[in-house]
This record gives C-alpha cells, sequence and structure tokens, in this order.
C-alpha cells in the first residue's frame, strides 16, 4: 500500500527556500522512506494538545515536518516544515 504525498503551498515554498541540500534529504524521507510504508505513523510522533493534537511531526536532523494522516485516502498532507526552533510557532 502506498501513500500519497502531498505538500500545501505554504510548505512547498518553505522548502523551495531551504538550502538545496537540506530541501532533497526532507524529499528523499517524504517520498521514498514515508510514501511506501504501509502505516506512516510507524516512524511518526503525535503532536499532543488542543492546538496540534490531529498533527503528527517527523524528524529530519534538524528540521521537522508537520502533517496530517488522512487515512480514508490514503494521504499524508505536509501542512509545515521548519527548523525546530520555529516550526510550532504560528
Amino acid at each position: 500500500m502506498t501513500w500519497q504525498i502531498e505538500l500545501n503551498a505554504g510548505a512547498e515554498r518553505t522548502l523551495e527556500k531551504l538550502d538545496k541540500r537540506i530541501a532533497k534529504r526532507i524529499y528523499a524521507f517524504l517520498f521514498l522512506r514515508l510514501g511506501k510504508l504501509d502505516n506512516p505513523r510507524l516512524i511518526g510522533e503525535a503532536l499532543q494538545g488542543p492546538r496540534f493534537g490531529e498533527f503528527w511531526k517527523y524528524r529530519i536532523g534538524d528540521y521537522r515536518i508537520l502533517a496530517r494522516i488522512e487515512d480514508d485516502i490514503l494521504r499524508v498532507l505536509v501542512v509545515k516544515i521548519g527548523h525546530r526552533r520555529e516550526v510550532y510557532e504560528r
């Protein structure tokens, strides 16, 4: 079972602004590792609290990916990508 990986517009813009080496590493993680899993929750971590309760976090070095997992259509929607000290801010 293959999961569809989709980035929202903000996540795409952020990825385009990152250093090419880091962006390539994040793309590889998303499409070559996460997209091929049977269950994307195996390598992620659920966020806690009322503000982030429906999102999952994936760690790639000092960067974090915040995503929503949609089981009914087998899609992982990436909503935010950023450095670990900034990604959880509004």
